[in-house]
């Protein structure tokens, strides 16, 4: 289970950190790799920048109170927050979630509950940086409203 390579897309759960169902954290937790949650956590739980497989698994007695952001997120338990997969979601017949889930790709399996809505959404593009030396005048404003109509067409 520990050190395994096999990644949750071959059907296999991989486990680089394990939560027991005795722990409680309270604070916010900050990971990469796969991370699975049988205790209880009171606060944000969010994948490190530039963690491309990073995947949170909450188990049925699990139960997390804040907000979550990671690639994969893979509910079982109980979610006091809002959910942020830039890839999937899926949610177990045993989770209950209230918050809403922001996903690419969302896997809702009956007797899930969700007190919340789900947001679809496009992958975030990040406007690009203001040029060096860029005032509030009138080429400065002209040239933010092209970089907002560039991001609204590459969306659409």
């Amino acid at each position: 289970m520990f050190g395994s390579n096999k990644s949750n897309r071959d059907g296999h759960l991989v486990v680089d950190a394990l939560i027991g169902a005795q722990v409680v954290i309270r604070g916010d937790v900050e990971f990469s790799g796969g991370l699975y949650v049988e205790g209880t956590i009171l606060g944000k739980v969010i994948a490190s920048e530039g963690a491309s497989t990073a995947t949170l698994t909450l188990a049925e007695q699990g139960s997390i109170e804040g907000e979550i952001r990671a690639q994969v997120v893979v509910l079982s338990g109980r979610l006091e927050g809002d959910v942020h997969a830039s890839e999937r979601v899926e949610l177990t017949p045993s989770a209950r979630v209230n918050g809403n889930i922001h996903y690419q790709v969302v896997e809702m399996n009956a007797g899930a509950q969700l007190t919340g809505r789900l947001i679809h959404g496009a992958p975030q593009m990040a406007l690009p940086p203001p040029e060096a030396g860029e005032g509030k005048d009138k080429d400065a404003k002209d040239k933010d409203g092209a970089a907002r109509k560039k991001l609204a067409e590459a969306m659409a």
